[in-house]
């Protein structure tokens, strides 16, 4: 039935597919942490514009805007290197979902403002990414597979 020839794992489709999986997922890692890479990089290359941006334009609740700013930079150097990789792979994508949440709930009041739907659509897409990391691991290609191999 065609049915069961298409959901076959062995199928000339699954064939296809899954060589292209390790791939896929360094490609994912590397799409979502290039973004935030950038984003702490730019936040390091000025730093008191920076906190400045965490006194006055982001809204980091229980954090003070020293501390916000620290955190936040860490989180977008950090996470993504180790996701790039894929060592703590999950964890990493976690980090950094919990990195990207706090970005949105943070600048809300921008974002969810009429005219921002692409902006706000970005996260989105980056936390989606990050989820299927999370739920996923970050593939063969990674640090983990080989460590894990190497016990």
């Amino acid at each position: 039935m065609l049915s069961d020839a298409l959901m076959d794992p062995k199928s000339l489709l699954g064939r296809l597919l899954d060589p292209l999986q390790a791939p896929f997922a360094l490609a994912s890692r590397v799409y979502v942490s290039w973004v935030f890479l950038k984003s702490g990089y730019l936040k390091l290359s000025d730093w008191e514009q920076t906190v400045a941006l965490f006194e006055y334009e982001y809204r980091v609740p229980l954090l003070t805007p020293q501390l916000a700013a620290i955190a936040g930079t860490t989180g977008e150097l950090v996470f993504p290197a180790l996701l790039i990789l894929g060592l703590f792979g999950r964890i990493s994508a976690l980090g950094l979902q919990a990195v990207n949440v706090l970005a949105v709930i943070s600048y809300a009041h921008v974002l969810y403002q009429p005219g921002f739907a692409a902006a706000i659509g970005q996260h989105y897409l980056w936390g989606f990414i990050l989820l299927v990391l999370a739920f996923y691991g970050p593939g063969v290609w990674s640090l983990d597979h080989w460590l894990k191999a190497r016990r």
